[in-house]
C-alpha cells in the first residue's frame, strides 16, 4: 500500500520510527512532513498529506503532531477526507470498521514509538464493514455538501 506521512516539528523521531515500520511491513511511503526540529506549522501538513490522499497519489495517510489534534483538524477541512485522532488501538480499529476513516493522527506527545506501531498496525488491517456504517459515513460525508 502507498501510504502518505506528514507531521510537524514535535514528530521528527516518531515520523522516523513509523516510517521503518511501515517499509518493513512492505509499505510504500511518501514524506509530506517537515524534517527540521524548527518550530512550523501543522496545518500545512495536515493538508499536503489529505489532497494526497483525496487524489489518489497515496491510498491512506498517517498524520502526526503534538498531539494529534491541530494536524488532523486541518486534514478534515479537505473536501473527502476522514482524519481520525486514535490514541490506542481500539479506537483506531473503530475509525477503520465503522467510520472508513483514511487519515490516521496521533500524537508524539501522547503515545510512544511502540504503541504508535501497535495503532497503525490496527489501523492497517482493520477492514470498513460497509452496511449499516457506510450509511452513517455517507451522512458524514454528506455534510460536506451542507455548506
Amino acid at each position: 500500500m502507498k501510504i502518505g506521512i506528514g507531521n510537524d516539528h514535535s514528530a521528527l523521531e516518531l515520523k522516523a520510527e513509523i516510517i521503518g515500520f511501515l517499509k518493513e511491513k512492505g509499505h510504500e511511503v511518501i514524506d509530506y512532513g517537515t524534517n527540521s526540529t524548527e518550530s512550523c506549522d501543522y496545518p500545512v501538513y495536515g493538508e499536503k498529506v489529505a489532497r494526497a490522499v483525496v487524489s489518489g497519489e497515496v491510498e491512506q495517510g498517517i498524520l502526526i503532531c503534538g498531539t494529534g489534534l491541530g494536524i488532523s483538524l486541518a486534514a478534515n477541512k479537505v473536501r473527502g477526507i476522514r482524519a481520525a485522532v486514535c490514541s490506542e488501538p481500539y479506537t483506531a480499529r473503530m475509525a477503520r470498521q465503522h467510520n472508513n476513516c483514511n487519515i490516521l493522527a496521533f500524537g508524539a506527545r501522547v503515545v510512544g514509538a511502540e504503541l504508535a506501531k501497535m495503532i497503525v498496525d490496527t489501523w492497517l488491517s482493520t477492514e470498513f464493514e460497509g452496511g449499516r456504517h457506510q450509511r452513517r459515513v455517507d451522512m458524514i460525508m454528506a455534510i460536506e455538501e451542507n455548506k
